[in-house]
């Protein structure tokens, strides 16, 4: 019998414990709004993150040259749609290019 109260007692208290942290996970990358332009020079790379369940933000990474780390960009900016839509530009004529 006391066996049994232990046991309602730990799952009761394991339930409490999961369904805390299931609200309080938020898993974003950027943590503001981010950085309004880069200069060309210093970016090495550029990782786009979709939203997602995770994160309900769409998130631009810039990863900076000679290890200089990494950067958070503004999706609304007009330095980063400029710099998404020409790189969706170059992507098309790749494709176009290789299927010739």
């Amino acid at each position: 019998m006391k066996s049994a109260a232990v046991f309602v007692v730990f799952a009761c208290l394991l339930i409490l414990h999961v369904h805390g942290l299931k609200t309080s996970v938020r898993r974003c990358l950027c943590q503001a709004n981010g950085m309004n332009n880069v200069r060309l020079q210093r970016i090495d790379k550029i990782e786009v993150y979709p939203a997602s369940a995770s994160c309900e933000n769409v998130e631009i990474i810039v990863v900076l040259k000679n290890g200089a780390g990494k950067r958070c960009l503004n999706p609304e900016s007009n330095f980063a749609k400029n710099y998404i839509q020409k790189a969706i530009q170059k992507r098309r004529q790749l494709q176009e290019s290789s299927t010739h």
